[in-house]
């Protein structure tokens, strides 16, 4: 009875050739311990796996107990995936944060959409942004213990009361306190702050750069984004959006303290996301100013990134006056920068048309203008009876993960039928979106 209450280890999938393989276990069976221990979750599977000499008990599906000795090198994995990757419970946000995205969409959306993750694990293994409001002392000396790191951390103010304020937790502002720990154990972090007019910038944006810089070198970077708005607001707090005289003020802020904490410490270490020069209608800062790309998944450096491998591409390309018609879509946000893109293709491959068609977003508002929030709904729409070109590119950010369904779960081949156009997939780097363009998908 007690193995039942905890979550179980079902093996998904047994790598070709590995050692689980050559122990005949199978997809469907349960690993119950290893060397003795039982797992909490795949933090503990990897950190277990990591000996030369193992004895794994697993529970066949026929009920049988296998008990298996084991001898391999240190680094060597055994091959096995699992049915729940994180081989545990997923842990939810608790906050009710201000400026929560989550809670600006629309009713009666697929339920994985109204998901709030805040949990430490993903951090580690995806990259996810946590807030720590969830997390005991006991989990936060096993992340010490384990030395999991980058952490990466929404912060957003470290104004303490401030901080409750933002995410409407009581318990928000002490959780902070968590940095240090992390801080003295060594371990990496990463931190963001999602900026609000007249909330935490200013003043506040001040002591929160000074307080996260004085981490380093621990707190590796910090990078600050500005608020995303929906239509969908009915019932939560009042909050607008920054606006270009605004978004120039931060930029000079932010700027200044760069120059300071580059000169004492070699660092920029604070970032601003590209919104915030596109708001300005300011250039993106050359690629040496983002030292690395740390936080680019943030959106930090990522439109001079893809410029860059843009043009890189153009140059390994051999011309060729070959005809192509192609149509490409994006947000409104990075239209400018795509619409110069396909120039600069043009340009070297002279019978070579390709269109942008800014998508705007009317299921979230037309404030939303970033490509990963768009919906097939409007994409439709906004297309129907368009000069599209023998096909249309559409950006992978667009899609859930691994599967072809947008945000509203209109498929691609939902927009290909209403379209009659065929669609291309595109990754978000520089040389892909180039070779689609050329029609050269092989390269």
């Amino acid at each position: 009875m007690e193995r039942k209450k905890e979550a179980k280890h079902i093996i998904k999938r047994v790598l070709p050739g590995s050692i689980a393989e050559e122990l005949e276990l199978c997809a469907g069976d349960e690993l119950l311990r290893i060397n003795g221990k039982k797992m909490k979750d795949v933090i503990d599977y990897h950190y277990l796996i990591h000996d030369e000499f193992l004895t794994i008990i697993v529970v066949k599906q026929n009920g049988e107990e296998w008990e298996l000795e084991i001898e391999k090198d240190y680094d060597d994995d055994l091959g096995i995936e699992f049915e729940d990757g994180l081989m545990d419970q997923y842990q939810s946000c608790h906050n009710k944060c201000i400026f929560c995205f989550i809670d600006q969409n629309p009713k009666g959306m697929r339920d994985t959409i109204y998901f709030k993750d805040d949990d430490a694990r993903l951090s580690f293994l995806q990259g996810n942004y946590i807030t720590m409001t969830n997390m005991t002392e006991e989990e936060v000396d096993r992340i010490c213990f384990y030395k999991l790191s980058p952490i990466n951390i929404s912060v957003h103010t470290t104004n303490k009361e401030l901080r409750c304020q933002m995410l409407h937790n009581r318990f928000a502002g002490d959780k902070l306190d968590f940095l240090q720990k992390f801080y003295d154990a060594g371990l990496e972090m990463n931190g963001q702050v999602v900026l609000c007019p007249e909330i935490n910038d200013g003043a506040e944006l001040d002591r929160t750069i000074e307080d996260l810089s004085n981490l380093l070198p621990y707190m590796r970077s910090m990078s600050i984004v500005p608020i995303g708005l929906s239509k969908h607001r009915e019932g939560l707090t009042h909050l607008r959006k920054f606006t270009k005289e605004e978004a120039r003020q931060v930029i000079e802020q932010v700027e200044g303290w760069q120059k300071k904490i580059k000169k004492e410490r070699g660092t920029r270490f604070v970032f601003l996301s590209d919104e915030w020069y596109l708001k300005a209608e300011l250039p993106i800062p050359e690629e040496d100013y983002y030292e690395g790309y740390t936080q680019i998944e943030n959106g930090v450096g990522m439109i001079r990134s893809l410029v860059d491998e843009v043009d890189e591409a153009i140059k390994e390309l051999e011309a060729d006056d070959l005809p192509r018609h192609c149509s490409l879509i994006t947000g409104t946000l990075a239209a400018s920068t795509i619409y110069d893109i396909t120039k600069k293709v043009e340009k070297k491959f002279p019978n070579t048309r390709a269109i942008v068609y800014p998508i705007v977003n009317e299921f979230y508002g037309h404030d939303i203008t970033v490509a990963g929030l768009l919906t097939g709904e409007d994409i439709i729409a906004q297309l129907k009876g368009k000069d599209l070109g023998e096909y249309l590119i559409m950006p992978d950010v667009m899609l859930r993960s691994e599967e072809e369904v947008l945000l509203d779960d209109v498929t691609v081949k939902d927009i290909e039928k209403a379209l009659q156009t065929p669609i291309r997939i595109v990754k978000s780097d520089g040389m892909s979106l180039v070779t689609t363009i050329l029609n050269k998908n092989n390269l």
